[in-house]
């Protein structure tokens, strides 16, 4: 019980600093912290989405951000091509980031092990490749969004507050709808099949089916927070699809704490914290950010909220 309540304690915090973050960028002028949380907001929940492929079901994914820049190109491109509405920007890059992650789990859950792994990768490379060749929407020099999406004056992206908001609102019911999935019928047999497979197959649970749809969900989520990081930067470029970017959305998930509800927010709130600070203080960041990061995971095992967990009944 006390280890719940510590853990249960700072995930609150977490959730009510972000809550009060704009309130506190209005009283002390830091525009900027808002711009950086903004961001941080929409990656955690690209992390989330990850998390529940990779922590929940077990499936470990190289290729994610594929769906980050496909929901990106999705509001780019049609926003370039006269489409400006927020109501059909966002429901297609949702559409879109959903089919790509149903062909790309239909051919990839045939395999196991490495070999998913690269087949993900592969195809994430794939849709980078794809982008930086479409010379129309900029190519390798990436897409600019002139005009951010338009909600018919229900809420103005424009407005850094209304947008953060937003964006925060859009993180808390993913996690909702997460934590639906996880605690439903269907959650529980994809926790199953990640224990024991050949054992949930033998009761009778088509493991590629219930696999299958979990891979897609995730897609979808992820392919929502590319269509907001796109109105974030008014940018959008094939670099957002690349592997690299893929490694940081999993090393926030196993920052965080893989299989729990919260973790991958905090591993996201904690790696870029770092990663922006450090940067600050020097330019060879990266070489004190990645030791520290494995440091952090050969010895915090369970991520951030298994430390707070082990400190709890400590």
């Amino acid at each position: 019980m006390k280890s719940l309540s510590v853990s249960k304690a700072v995930t609150a915090l977490m959730l009510a600093g972000l809550v009060l973050l704009p309130l506190y960028s209005h009283l002390t002028g830091n525009i900027f912290i808002l711009t950086l949380f903004t961001r941080i907001i929409i990656l955690a929940l690209a992390a989330a989405s990850l998390n529940l492929i990779m922590g929940f079901a077990g499936l470990m994914s190289f290729g994610h951000a594929a769906y980050l820049g496909i929901g990106g190109y999705a509001v780019g491109m049609l926003a370039q091509e006269g489409v400006g509405s927020g109501f059909i920007q966002f429901p297609v890059a949702i559409a879109a980031s959903g089919i790509y992650a149903l062909v790309i789990g239909a051919l990839s859950l045939r395999t196991r092990g490495v070999y998913f792994i690269m087949i993900t990768l592969a195809f994430a490379q794939m849709a980078y490749y794809v982008a930086s060749g479409l010379a129309r929407y900029g190519g390798d020099d990436g897409l600019t969004i002139y005009t951010r999406s338009d909600f018919s004056g229900l809420i103005d992206l424009g407005n850094r507050t209304q947008f953060y908001y937003l964006c925060l609102a859009c993180l808390f019911g993913v996690m909702l709808l997460i934590w639906r999935i996880v605690n439903s019928r269907f959650g529980l047999v994809v926790q199953g099949l990640r224990s024991n497979e050949q054992r949930m197959q033998a009761i009778g649970f088509p493991a590629k089916r219930y696999q299958l749809v979990c891979f897609v969900i995730s897609g979808t989520m992820c392919g929502l927070a590319g269509a907001l990081l796109a109105n974030n930067t008014d940018f959008v470029s094939p670099a957002v699809m690349y592997w690299t970017r893929s490694g940081d959305l999993m090393v926030m998930v196993i920052l965080g704490g893989m299989g729990t509800l919260f973790g991958p927010v905090m591993g996201a709130v904690v790696f870029l914290l770092l990663e922006e600070l450090l940067s600050q203080i020097t330019e060879y960041w990266a070489l004190i950010l990645g030791p520290l990061l494995l440091l952090i995971v050969l010895f915090g095992r369970g991520g951030i909220m298994g430390a707070l967990g082990r400190a709890g009944r400590g």
